[in-house]
């Protein structure tokens, strides 16, 4: 502050200042229960003995394993891998459309007069409760309950991804449609169109941009999780990881951490330009 020069109060140089602090504070209090509930405690990682052990654990990935044979092993399970999210999306999408169209009230000849029938609306809400319990329900626990049934392999990633992901694509889809313009939809509707001919001519082609860009988002999800539930026996590069990992051997799983990193990268990109392909 320059000498002369008037102290100004904190309220004129920033009129917000006291709704930043207030907020800054409320997080503090909310958050600082949860460290403790959840026993958050980083600074062990800086114990000497946690010290030695990660050294020890780091110095078996080194350096990595590139065996020709090895290479091939680990590229047959990410082909294997991006099988099953792509076969699991694609059960997705089956189950998700449909449920889409029934949860809908945009496509719901019942309510073009003003409120919508009381079979109607109780046969939404069934639906919409259907899709609320395909998405709680993670994948990892699908996978553990396919595991059981049909046994260990792709085919319980393939189900897991598609049950988990069926809710979340419905749930998404719905409420894109809803909020988009219900002129076209209403007055296809009204002059006669079925439901089928509303959604195609009303409603798809203002969102067709949105649905597409949500569902490659999805599918590059799907490639995580896949790997992810080959940790339970579903198959795919985790499953591969997960046995070399329970015969100590660092350098398989370095080679495939890496490989999968790659995977993902490749994967993301793809999901960029598919998105702006379709802007």
């Amino acid at each position: 502050m320059t000498a002369g020069a008037v102290p100004v109060s904190p309220r004129l140089r920033d009129p917000a200042w006291a709704g930043r602090v207030f907020w800054t504070l409320a997080a503090l209090v909310l958050v600082a229960p949860v460290l403790v509930a959840t026993e958050f405690k980083p600074w062990t990682l800086f114990v000497p003995a946690t010290l030695k052990v990660t050294a020890r654990f780091v110095g078996d990935f080194l350096p990595p394993k590139i065996e020709a044979e090895f290479l091939w092993l680990v590229a047959r399970e990410c082909w294997r891998t991006v099988a099953i999210a792509t076969a699991g999306m694609a059960l997705a999408l089956l189950i998700a459309v449909p449920l889409t169209l029934a949860s809908t009230s945009v496509l719901s000849i019942s309510a073009l007069p003003g409120r919508m029938g009381a079979v109607p609306f109780a046969v939404r809400q069934g639906v919409r409760a259907l899709l609320v319990i395909l998405r709680s329900i993670p994948e990892l626990v699908w996978a553990l309950v396919f595991v059981r049934v049909v046994g260990l392999g792709p085919t319980a990633g393939v189900l897991a991804i598609a049950l988990t992901y069926g809710g979340m694509l419905g749930k998404v889809y719905g409420e894109i449609l809803e909020s988009d313009e219900r002129h076209p939809s209403q007055a296809l509707l009204r002059n006669g169109a079925g439901r089928l001919q509303a959604f195609l001519y009303g409603v798809l082609p203002q969102s067709a941009s949105e649905l597409t860009s949500y569902t490659v988002y999805r599918w590059e999800c799907a490639i995580r999780s896949s790997a992810v539930l080959g940790f339970v026996g579903a198959g795919g590069l985790g499953q591969q990881m997960d046995n070399s990992m329970k015969m100590f051997q660092g350098a398989e799983v370095a080679t495939m951490l890496l490989v999968f990193m790659l995977l993902v990268g490749l994967a993301d990109a793809a999901s960029a330009w598919l998105r702006r392909r379709i802007a």
